[in-house]
């Protein structure tokens, strides 16, 4: 089995780490080949991890973020190296990729001397949606476009669509009218647990960088410095807190990232009176250090599809409050107790804030801040649903199962569109 992965670029995030994870794992059984656009300037590039995981990418340096001419060549280039690798499985991953991954295998399948008999080239198309950019990306002209160009694409160019999990498949499904419901797979993410083993041990390395005392309460976000991300609300929120807390706690934060709203973010945090509070710590490759010196784990965005940094703050036994988009419900469990006055909802494995809600934010982080037995609660389950739902084993394994299985209806010739989805009880 032939595969060919292609992904927009290779910047910081889940994303990267997931091809990586999967055209390694797979290697016992497929022939995998990355294809990768270029990082644009302003955001830092994970070649590296690419690299410590013995994977060589293909670089299609046309194929960047924005939409611009040089797309047409990059459609062009994946078309010919199509041609020349003669692949099984043609797997996308994020949205660029995807737009251009889905129309360079439509004309490989279908620019073809049997074009004119309705015989194409025997290629099954996959893509997956990480995250999906139908609100809180562009404004309303830009997003129609794009959501007109993913159900076509949707219709018109995929075999099969993943999902990272059930909030996201009803999302984009039901809610953005993107696909059918039986072209859907929801494979959860997967991450390397093993670096995160004997976490209690390393837990002063990164608190002595930052100077913090063994009773100072760290609450740390990790994640891009970008607008989707809200970071600006969780300086808010911070502010709030300050101003409303009843824990009576010495509390201090941590932002672990960086981009192109880093200097922006600063000026705001010196502007609430935060600048004694709030430590920006930018990029940092130690997840496996700086994860267990914090006592919360924090997330603010406006859209995601599964965080892969909760994920990873769960395998850490770290408690979560984080806004309620995307797959991050499915992390958080099942709600257990509503504050109603202050809207947060305390959950299995973390807080529940609504969107955009410092108010809330502030409430709900007082409330975990104040109740230590709760912190290790959430740990504790946070730490077995990892282990159970989201090991990187469970999801080279579900990829395997997925591919051998549109293998068997390609030699069939089974319409996959046709047959029965062996990843609906997932759904």
């Amino acid at each position: 089995m032939k595969i060919v992965r292609i992904i927009g670029r290779l910047n910081v995030g889940g994303p990267a780490r997931h091809v990586v994870w999967l055209t390694q794992g797979l290697r016992d059984t497929c022939e995998s080949l990355l294809v990768a656009g270029t990082v644009p300037d302003g955001e830092d590039d994970m070649s590296y991890f690419a690299r410590e995981n013995n994977v060589k990418p293909i670089y299609i340096p046309e194929m960047s973020r924005e939409i611009s001419w040089r797309d047409v060549i990059a459609v062009w280039k994946l078309y010919r190296l199509l041609l020349r690798e003669r692949p099984d499985i043609i797997h996308t991953h994020t949205a660029k990729a995807g737009t251009i991954g889905r129309i360079a295998a439509l004309w490989y399948r279908w620019l073809t001397l049997p074009l004119f008999v309705g015989r194409p080239r025997r290629c099954r198309v996959v893509h997956t949606y990480h995250g999906h950019i139908f609100h809180s990306y562009y404004g309303p002209t830009k997003t129609k476009l794009f959501l007109f160009i993913e159900r076509t694409l949707a219709r018109l160019g995929t075999d099969r669509i993943v999902v990272v999990s059930k909030q996201q498949r009803k999302e984009i499904n039901e809610t953005f009218g993107v696909g059918e419901k039986k072209q859907f797979a929801v494979i959860p993410l997967g991450i390397e647990l093993k670096q995160f083993a004997n976490w209690t041990n390393r837990r002063r390395r990164f608190r002595e960088t930052l100077g913090a005392n063994d009773d100072q309460i760290i609450i740390g976000i990790v994640g891009r410095l970008t607008g989707v991300k809200n970071h600006s609300m969780f300086l808010e929120a911070i502010k709030v807190f300050r101003e409303t807390q009843t824990a009576g706690k010495d509390v201090r934060f941590v932002i672990i990232g960086d981009g192109n709203l880093r200097q922006a973010l600063e000026r705001r945090a010196t502007e609430l009176g935060l600048q004694t509070q709030v430590t920006f710590a930018g990029n940092r490759n130690d997840p496996e250090n700086f994860y267990p010196a914090l006592d919360i784990v924090a997330l603010t965005s406006l859209n995601e599809g599964t965080p892969l940094t909760l994920i990873e703050a769960m395998a850490n036994a770290r408690p979560i409050i984080a806004t309620a988009v995307g797959g991050v419900v499915d992390l958080l469990g099942e709600p257990r107790q509503r504050e109603r006055a202050s809207q947060y909802t305390v959950c299995e494995r973390g807080i529940s804030v609504p969107a955009s809600d410092a108010a809330s934010f502030a409430a709900g982080l007082d409330h975990l801040i104040s109740n230590v037995e709760l912190q290790r609660d959430m740990g504790q389950r946070a730490v077995k649903f990892v282990t159970e739902n989201h090991s990187k084993e469970r999801l080279v394994t579900d990829v395997k199962n997925l591919y051998r299985e549109l293998m068997q209806l390609e030699s069939a010739n089974v319409p996959v569109h046709s047959a029965e989805n062996r990843m609906e009880s997932r759904i």
